[in-house]
C-alpha cells in the first residue's frame, strides 16, 4: 500500500514542492539550517499525497477516460483506495501542521494553512477550482507559497518578487498543462481556463503570464529570467504552430523538465553566491 501511495503522490513532480522549498531556504540567507528539515520532510511524500491523491479522489470520471493517467503522468486509482487515500493523507499531514503551529512564526503557519487548503479544494468540493475557469489557474499561485513561509519560518522577510513571479509563473503552467486535457475535462463538463480559451487563446495567456514572470524575475535575477523566456517560448511557440491538445502531450515532457532546468539555474547561483558571501 506504501508503494502505491508512493506512486500516486507523483514522485517526478515533488519538484514543484521541493524545489521551492530549498530556494525559500537559499532567498532567506541559508545555505543549509537543520531547522529546514521538518518543512521539508513535509513537502515530499505527505503534501504530494495531499495534492494529488485529492485530485485523484474526485477526478475519478475524468481519469477513466484519459489515456495519460496510469503513467509517470498520473495515477489511475480505484474506488476501493478512496477511504486508505483520505486516511494517509490526513495521518501524514495533519502531524506536521499542528507541530508547525506550535513551533512557528504564527505568519508562517498561516501560509502553510492556506497552502493546505488551496491544494485541497482545487479538486474538492465545494470551492473545486479546477473545474471553474481562471480559478483553476488563479488557485495554483499556491505553488509560490514556500517562497513565502519557509523565510518566515526561518524569521526572516521574503523575496516578494520572487514570490510574485513564481505566482504568475504557475498561473500559466497551469493553463498550459491543461491544454492536453481539453477533450476529457469538455467531455465530462469541467469548464476549465484551456477548455474556455481553447489550445491558442490559451498559449496566448500562458505567454502573458510568463511574461510578468519574466520580468519579475529578471528585477531578482537575470540568468533565471532568460531561462525562464527560453523555455516559455520554446513551449507556447510548440502550441502556436500546432494548436491541439495532442501537441500539447506531446510537449508536457518539456513542461515537467521547466522547473528542473529553471531551478538548476537558479540553485547553482544561490549556491555560488552563498559559499562566496556574496549574499548577506
Amino acid at each position: 500500500m506504501l508503494k502505491r501511495l508512493i506512486e500516486i503522490s507523483r514522485p517526478v513532480l515533488w519538484i514543484n514542492t521541493i524545489g521551492t522549498t530549498i530556494t525559500g531556504m537559499w532567498l532567506a540567507g541559508f545555505l543549509w539550517t537543520w531547522d529546514i528539515v521538518p518543512i521539508l520532510i513535509w513537502v515530499t511524500f505527505p503534501f504530494n499525497l495531499l495534492i494529488y491523491g485529492i485530485n485523484d479522489i474526485f477526478d475519478q470520471e475524468t481519469d477513466n477516460i484519459n489515456a495519460r493517467k496510469g503513467s509517470y503522468e498520473g495515477a489511475h486509482i480505484y474506488p476501493n483506495e478512496v477511504k486508505p487515500i483520505w486516511i494517509a493523507v490526513l495521518a501524514t499531514n495533519l502531524p506536521f501542521l499542528i507541530y508547525f503551529a506550535i513551533t512557528l512564526p504564527w505568519q508562517a503557519t498561516a501560509w502553510m494553512l492556506l497552502y493546505s487548503l488551496f491544494f485541497t479544494f482545487y479538486s474538492a468540493p465545494p470551492l473545486r477550482f479546477k473545474a471553474r475557469k481562471y480559478l483553476d489557474a488563479f488557485s495554483n499561485t499556491d505553488y509560490a507559497f514556500p517562497l513565502a513561509f519557509v523565510p518566515l519560518a526561518l524569521s526572516r522577510e521574503p523575496m516578494w518578487l520572487a514570490v510574485i513571479g513564481l505566482m504568475a509563473w504557475s498561473i500559466a503552467k497551469h493553463a498550459y498543462d491543461a491544454i492536453q486535457d481539453i477533450p476529457q475535462d469538455s467531455g465530462t463538463g469541467i469548464i476549465t481556463t484551456a477548455v474556455h480559451l481553447g489550445p491558442g487563446k490559451t498559449a496566448i495567456w500562458a505567454s502573458f503570464w510568463w511574461g510578468i514572470s519574466t520580468v519579475l524575475f529578471a528585477l531578482v535575477n537575470i540568468p533565471v529570467a532568460i531561462v525562464n523566456a527560453a523555455i516559455a517560448g520554446f513551449l507556447v511557440y510548440g502550441i502556436f504552430k500546432t494548436p491541439t491538445p495532442e501537441k500539447a502531450h506531446a510537449l508536457y515532457k518539456y513542461s515537467i523538465a521547466f522547473p528542473y532546468l529553471a531551478g538548476a539555474v537558479a540553485g547553482v547561483q544561490l549556491v555560488t553566491g552563498l559559499v562566496l558571501g556574496l549574499y548577506p
